[in-house]
C-alpha cells in the first residue's frame, strides 16, 4: 500500500490527537493526580474578603509592620516594637502551594515581640504566610509569599 503525503498528514494528526486525549483522560481519571482547590470552602471565604481588605489597609497604615527573617532556629516573625506583645492575639497560617499536607495553622502566643516557627516545621521552598492578628480590639492582616 502506498501512502501519499496527504494521508501521512491525516495519520499524524490522528496520532497526535490520540496522544493528547490519552494524557487528558489519564490526568482526569487517575486518583494518583490530586486536583485540590486552594480552599475547600472558597465561597464562604469570598464573602469575608472585604474584611481582609480592611485589615490589610489597617496594617499598611501602621508606622512599622510585621517583619520576618530566616535564622538557624527557624523563621522569626517580628511584631511592631510599639505594641505591647501581651495584648497581641491572633492566628498564623502557613500555606505550602506544592503540598497540602505541609500546611499548618497556629495561634499566636508571645513571650516577647518575636514569634519563632521552628526549622523542623518548614521545608525549603515557597510558602504563603498569613498572619491575622488583633491588638487592643483592632484587627490587622499580614500576607506575603516567602522563600524559605
Amino acid at each position: 500500500m502506498k501512502i501519499n503525503w496527504g494521508t501521512g498528514i491525516v495519520i499524524a494528526f490522528i496520532a497526535f490527537i490520540s496522544f493528547i486525549m490519552y494524557f487528558v483522560i489519564n490526568m482526569s481519571v487517575n486518583s494518583k493526580y490530586n486536583h485540590d482547590l486552594v480552599s475547600e470552602d472558597y465561597y464562604a471565604e469570598e464573602l469575608q474578603y472585604q474584611n481582609d481588605i480592611n485589615k490589610l489597609k489597617s496594617a499598611k497604615a501602621l508606622n512599622e509592620n510585621i517583619s520576618y527573617k530566616k535564622t538557624n532556629k527557624g523563621l522569626v516573625i517580628q511584631f511592631p516594637n510599639g505594641f505591647d506583645y501581651k495584648n497581641i492575639k491572633g492566628k498564623l497560617f502557613l500555606y505550602r502551594p506544592s503540598n497540602k499536607q505541609l500546611d499548618f495553622e497556629t495561634a499566636i502566643s508571645l513571650s516577647n515581640s518575636n514569634l519563632l516557627i521552628p526549622d523542623n516545621r518548614l521545608v525549603d521552598g515557597r510558602w504563603n504566610i498569613k498572619i491575622d492578628w488583633q491588638y487592643n480590639g483592632k484587627s490587622y492582616l499580614f500576607k506575603e509569599s516567602i522563600i524559605y
